[in-house]
C-alpha cells in the first residue's frame, strides 16, 4: 500500500511530517509518496538523520499556506504539494492522501480534483473523539457551514459505515445533534433531517443534546459543519481546561503529589484518552478516494497515527461500502420523497 503525504501540510512541516512518515513505514509496512519542494525535504531528513527508505519524493515548486484562499489549490497554486498529491491520488498512483494543511483548500481540492462519490452532495470532516465509554464520530465539523437535510442523512450513512468498517463498532448508533431529545425539536433543517435519517437503513436513535455527547449518546453524531465545529472546539477546550485543573491540584503540595503517585497510571490513561494525537486525523468523508486531514499542529506521533487510520480506511473498503449503503438509501429516498418533503 502506498500513502501520499503532503510534506508541507501543517505548522511543523516538513520535519515532523517526515519523522511521522518514517515511523509509519517501519511500523505499518507501507510505502509513502511525499509531495513538496524536494531539496527542503532531503535537507530536513539529512540534518536529522531520518531515513527516506520506501519514500518516493515528488518535487513541487510551491505549497499552500494557511493564509491562501481555498480556491488557490486549483488556481494560482495548482502546482503546490497539496494539489499535486491530490492529482496523484486521482490518477491512481497511491491508495490515499494525507495532509495537515489548509482545511478549506483541502475540501475544494478533494471535491474538484479527486471528486465526490456519485450521489454525495458534499464531503464532510469526520473526526473520531473520546467519550466516557470509548469514542464517537462527529460529522460534519467544518467542511460545510450550511447543510441540507439530505446532506445530513448522507453524513449519517457515511459515518455509520466508517465506524463499523474502521473502528469495529457493530451496528453503530447514529444520533442527530439538537436542542432537545424530542422528535419535533429544532428548526426546519433538523425536522427534515430527522425524518430522512429515520427512513434510512442505519441504526438511527434520534436527537441528542450537546451535554449528552460525551456520555456515549451515540457512535456517530450528525450535525451541520458550523455547529459541528463549535462542538469540536468546545470539546477540545474543556478537555484542556479540565486536565490543566487536575494537574494544578495534583502538584499543589506534597500531600497531593503523593496522592497523584498512587493513581499515576490512571492519570496517564486519562490523558491518553483525551490526546488528539492518538486519533491522528479526520477522514474527509464522501471523496471518491480516501483523503485524510491531520491537525494543523501535528507532530510526528500524530502523523503516524493519521497514516495508521488511513491504512485502516483503505483496508476496510470504506468507499465501496459507502457506495453500497447509498444504493439502499437511494431506493428509500425515492419511495419516500413525497412523504419527506
Amino acid at each position: 500500500m502506498k500513502i501520499i503525504v503532503d510534506a508541507f501540510g501543517g505548522d511543523n512541516a516538513p520535519l515532523e511530517i517526515i519523522k511521522g512518515c518514517a515511523a509509519a513505514v517501519q511500523g505499518l509496512d507501507i510505502d509513502v509518496m511525499l509531495t513538496g519542494p524536494e531539496n527542503r525535504i532531503r535537507r530536513a531528513a539529512s540534518e536529522n538523520n531520518i531515513s527516506l527508505e520506501r519514500m518516493e519524493i515528488v518535487d513541487t515548486p510551491s505549497v499552500i499556506t494557511m493564509e491562501d484562499s481555498p480556491g488557490s489549490v486549483v488556481k494560482e497554486k495548482n502546482d503546490s504539494s497539496m494539489a499535486e498529491g491530490l492529482r496523484r491520488l486521482s490518477a491512481g498512483e497511491g491508495d490515499a492522501f494525507v495532509s495537515g494543511g489548509n482545511s478549506g483548500a483541502l475540501v475544494v481540492g478533494a471535491s474538484l480534483i479527486v471528486k465526490r462519490i456519485k450521489g454525495i452532495k458534499r464531503v464532510a470532516f469526520a473526526p473520531v473523539l473520546p467519550n466516557d465509554k470509548g469514542s464517537f464520530m462527529l460529522i460534519d465539523c467544518g467542511a460545510n457551514v450550511s447543510c441540507t437535510a439530505e446532506m445530513l442523512q448522507q453524513f449519517g450513512i457515511m459515518g455509520s459505515v466508517y465506524m463499523e468498517k474502521v473502528m469495529g463498532v457493530n451496528n453503530p448508533r447514529v444520533s442527530l445533534a439538537n436542542i432537545g431529545t424530542e422528535d419535533q425539536k429544532g428548526g426546519l433543517l433538523q425536522h427534515k433531517a430527522f425524518r430522512l435519517l429515520k427512513q434510512s437503513s442505519i441504526n438511527f436513535i434520534g436527537n441528542i443534546e450537546a451535554r449528552s455527547i460525551p456520555l456515549d449518546a451515540g457512535d456517530v453524531v450528525v450535525t451541520d459543519g458550523f455547529t459541528g465545529n463549535v462542538i469540536l472546539k468546545m470539546y477540545e477546550g474543556v478537555a484542556i481546561m479540565l486536565l490543566g485543573k487536575m494537574k494544578s491540584i495534583f502538584t499543589k503540595n506534597a500531600k497531593n503529589k503523593f496522592a497523584a503517585a498512587l493513581v499515576l497510571n490512571d492519570i496517564k490513561n486519562l490523558k491518553h484518552d483525551f490526546d488528539y494525537n492518538e486519533y491522528g486525523g479526520a477522514p474527509l468523508m464522501g471523496c471518491l478516494k480516501p483523503v485524510f486531514k491531520m491537525h494543523g499542529s501535528a507532530k510526528s506521533k500524530t502523523v503516524c497515527n493519521a497514516i495508521r487510520l488511513t491504512k485502516a480506511y483503505v483496508e476496510g473498503n470504506v468507499t465501496e461500502e459507502i457506495v453500497s449503503s447509498l444504493a439502499k438509501y437511494g431506493e428509500i429516498n425515492e419511495a419516500k420523497a413525497d412523504e419527506t418533503f
